[in-house]
């Protein structure tokens, strides 16, 4: 069932650190915990400075969305400048992470999937007027990041969303966004069992 997310409908959780908060947009199984959901997509505001949690066994794909730029420091082994330039980084939720900012809070969109159960792509698009999205996967999930208000529809069904809202898509492949200017992720949530058969 196609099921519109309003942001302003979710409630922030602190970290326990003190660096941020985190909202939870959708996870799977309903109900999970961080101990054992299958995929996890979330918005995040990073306030200070300071080390992710690990999560073994876990993918994830962080996405700045707003905000000043964000360092982050991957395993000891690389560093990566999160900024409008390069808004994407994906690492394994294993590998040690830390992160700087620089002073202003950063809010970032988060996609995490569990090794053994499911994959994710992420696709980041900005667009004037329309664009068009075919979905590719079982379950797409639409997040406006950027822009005032938008539209999306299909052949049978229509919705306005707003920023920092999402849409969860597993019907109907063809589908019409429209705005006069927009920042939308578009997210494949791949089960491993689809995966072997491609």
């Amino acid at each position: 069932m196609t099921t519109l997310i309003q942001y302003a409908s979710l409630h922030p959780t602190p970290w326990k650190n003190g660096g941020g908060c985190t909202t939870e947009i959708l996870a799977s199984p309903p109900g999970a915990t961080l101990d054992d959901f299958d995929f996890r997509i979330s918005l995040a505001t990073i306030v200070h400075s300071g080390p992710f949690s690990t999560f073994p066994g876990v993918d994830r794909t962080l996405s700045l969305v707003d905000g000043g730029s964000v360092v982050l420091d991957v395993g000891n082994e690389r560093r990566v400048a999160l900024s409008e330039r390069e808004p994407v980084v994906a690492f394994p939720g294993e590998v040690p992470v830390s992160a700087t900012v620089d002073g202003v809070p950063t809010v970032d969109f988060n996609v995490m999937t569990r090794r053994g159960r499911c994959s994710h792509q992420v696709e980041r698009r900005v667009f004037r007027d329309y664009s068009e999205l075919e979905r590719r996967s079982a379950l797409t999930v639409l997040f406006m990041a950027d822009g005032d208000s938008m539209t999306v529809h299909s052949a049978r069904e229509r919705m306005s969303m707003v920023r920092y809202d999402a849409v969860v898509l597993d019907r109907e492949q063809h589908w019409i966004l429209e705005a006069p200017q927009a920042t939308v992720y578009i997210v494949d949530i791949i089960p491993d069992d689809e995966s072997s058969e491609e």
